[in-house]
């Protein structure tokens, strides 16, 4: 996957994540495009086997790597809010 694809998924991960976790006003673009490549590693790493699909960073783009890619960055933003706030949420 090119480079900028990849930031551009990686970014619209993010915010879908921060939505979910309501981290949203929190957050800015370049954060969101971080949390979202970083998360799709996370990912990659606890759900690829499990799910079956590469993450995003691997260069596949289809349905599973994107579930697999959103469920790491979701997980990484919910391991940032307990070190941060106390809680999940």
């Amino acid at each position: 996957m090119g480079l900028i694809l990849m930031l551009i998924v990686g970014g619209i991960l993010g915010w879908l994540a921060s939505i979910v976790m309501r981290t949203d006003a929190q957050q800015g673009v370049l954060l969101n495009v971080v949390v979202g490549i970083v998360g799709a590693l996370i990912g990659g790493f606890l759900f690829g086997g499990l799910l079956g699909g590469a993450p995003i960073t691997a260069g596949s783009l289809d349905l599973r790597s994107l579930l697999v890619s959103f469920l790491g960055t979701v997980v990484l933003l919910a391991v940032v809010n307990l070190f941060r706030r106390g809680s999940v949420r």
